[in-house]
């Protein structure tokens, strides 16, 4: 019981500074729960590990959704990001553009760094949207990047990866719409806007690391 109370204390505190946090937090459990109740997930450690380490990184993600000065607005019913939706998916002209292929060529080469949050674009049969993940490796000299989920690029943003289903990745140089549209949950089909759909907790967690004053 006594391993509990600091992270009691610290969500009562946080309720307390902030009168929305208790619902943000509670939106974050239901859906978390939800997806490793239906997750794949067989390994009774590694399922354990996930639910006792609920209660910190929720606490940290809603204290940053709360907290911290963005330029998209969150829903603290729903807990998650909310910005206006493009017509068309913003990265799908950066995968067909020559310059745009060029541009994300130079801009990995200058920025790449362990933990950097990055822009994948995801195309399964023309449902569209952008998802965030992180690099965790790269060659050295540099010539590919590793993500944690998506596994290896080109600097110029190709999938080395087998395409699985046909659904296609293409790793896209950030900026201000593509990091909004990702964060926001913003998907697209042939008939253009569709549901946004919920970023998983890990996705959330990687969307409190953006430092958006570097992008325009």
């Amino acid at each position: 019981m006594n391993d509990q109370q600091p992270n009691q204390t610290n969500i009562f505190g946080l309720a307390e500074q902030f009168p929305n946090v208790a619902e943000l937090c509670n939106a974050l459990y239901e859906r978390e729960l939800l997806s490793l109740a239906t997750s794949n997930i067989k390994d009774p450690i590694l399922l354990k590990r996930k639910l006792s380490g609920l209660t910190y990184h929720i606490k940290n993600a809603a204290e940053f959704l709360i907290n911290e000065p963005t330029p998209i607005d969150v829903d603290v019913h729903n807990g998650t990001w909310k910005s206006k939706q493009a017509n068309k998916c913003p990265a799908a002209k950066l995968v067909a553009d020559e310059q745009s292929i060029a541009k994300a060529e130079t801009w990995f080469t200058q920025h790449h760094y362990h933990g950097a949050v990055v822009c994948v674009y995801v195309n399964d049969y023309g449902n569209e949207h952008i998802e965030l993940d992180s690099i965790d490796m790269f060659a050295n000299p540099v010539s590919k990047l590793h993500t944690n989920k998506f596994g290896w690029f080109t600097l110029n943003g190709e999938s080395l990866e087998t395409a699985k289903n046909h659904v296609t990745h293409r790793l896209i140089k950030p900026n201000k719409a593509i990091f909004s549209a990702a964060c926001s949950g913003h998907t697209w089909n042939t008939k253009g806007k569709s549901t946004p759909r919920a970023l998983s907790l890990r996705e959330l967690l990687l969307s409190t690391n953006i430092n958006w004053k570097t992008f325009s």
